[in-house]
């Protein structure tokens, strides 16, 4: 049975800030890509048919949307928590969720 996922507003705001960086900086391509890839994670999170790798803290995993980008969500019983996206160029220290 699939789960429902909602969005955090910290998971939100940092995807937010990740699109504003890419039109910025960076093509439409890219832009395409991130939302593309952050569909088939939360596709693949949802229906439960795979599980990512474990933050160390209880039921919260993480998965690699692209190269940069770093997806934090925790399990519950009924729903998934995205909890925030995090650029994997940052100090490992600045992760907090």
């Amino acid at each position: 049975m699939a789960k429902k996922i909602i969005w955090s507003t910290r998971a939100t705001a940092s995807f937010d800030k990740i699109i504003k960086y890419l039109e910025k900086d960076w093509t439409k391509k890219e832009i395409e890509k991130l939302v593309s890839n952050t569909q088939k994670v939360l596709q693949q999170i949802e229906s439960g048919s795979i599980k990512f790798r474990t933050s160390g803290k209880k039921d919260i995993h993480e998965v690699l949307v692209t190269k940069h980008n770093l997806l934090i969500y925790r399990i519950k019983k009924n729903q998934i928590d995205l909890l925030v996206f995090y650029d994997t160029r940052q100090h490992p220290k600045k992760k907090k969720f």
